[in-house]
């Protein structure tokens, strides 16, 4: 009785020793990823969960320094990360159909406005900086505190609002550099011609970390710009 070979995928350049085939390969990469992900919402699921703590203890200081974000720039910044879910979506689609050129226009338009969005959010924080809100030692409320005679707000509480925005917020931009950076990656060796209909798992795993991104700021923006938009106790 003679024993018979395994059948096993001929390893091209993209497909590692470990792996028989592309599809072990991708599954294995998306799960690692996915595992990833699930980390990152305990994350980011934590200062959630301290925003809302102290949102609960301290609502006067919390609901004054909502309305003291510019709800604008939000909403844009908001829109500009859809749109770029959608470039991500369609560049997938691309890598898949094996358009190499499209693929390459789709990450650079998703570079693009990942770029817009840092952009938009350091003029955000300028405008926090120029009027004393950024926590430290020259940290000044007082501008609220005359918006609103009706309430009593303690500038100590108002302090741990903004030391909560710029800790979501700017964890949040540090993701989207991180993206950014995987993104360059990307359309490198995607204009180098190594993506293939079959083989495009690094696009589709940079896409996953990137909807993830783009979903964080979706619970972030109402959360830190709209909740506490309503009357003031």
């Amino acid at each position: 009785m003679s024993d018979s070979p395994i059948a096993v995928e001929e390893h091209g350049p993209e497909l590692r020793h470990h792996f028989v085939d592309a599809e072990q390969q991708r599954d294995a990469a998306s799960l690692g990823m996915w595992l990833f992900l699930a980390t990152e919402i305990m994350f980011f699921g934590g200062m959630f969960l301290a925003y809302l703590i102290y949102r609960y203890a301290y609502y006067n200081e919390f609901a004054a320094g909502s309305r003291s974000i510019d709800i604008w720039l939000g909403t844009i910044n908001t829109a500009v990360l859809i749109c770029s879910s959608l470039t991500v979506a369609l560049g997938v689609r691309a890598a898949q159909m094996g358009k190499r050129r499209l693929l390459v226009t789709l990450l650079l338009i998703t570079i693009v406005f990942g770029l817009a969005f840092l952009g938009i959010k350091g003029v955000e924080w300028y405008q926090k900086f120029e009027e004393h809100h950024v926590p430290g030692r020259s940290f000044n409320a007082d501008d609220l505190v005359k918006a609103y005679p009706q309430i009593h707000i303690d500038q100590q509480r108002e302090q741990i609002y903004f030391s909560l925005y710029f800790a979501m917020t700017g964890l949040h931009a540090l993701h989207m550099i991180i993206g950014i950076g995987i993104f360059v990656f990307l359309t490198y060796y995607a204009w180098k011609g190594r993506y293939t209909p079959k083989y495009y798992t690094p696009v589709e795993i940079g896409g996953l970390y990137w909807h993830f991104v783009d979903i964080v700021w979706i619970y972030l923006f109402p959360l830190l710009y709209l909740i506490d938009r309503k009357p003031l106790r």
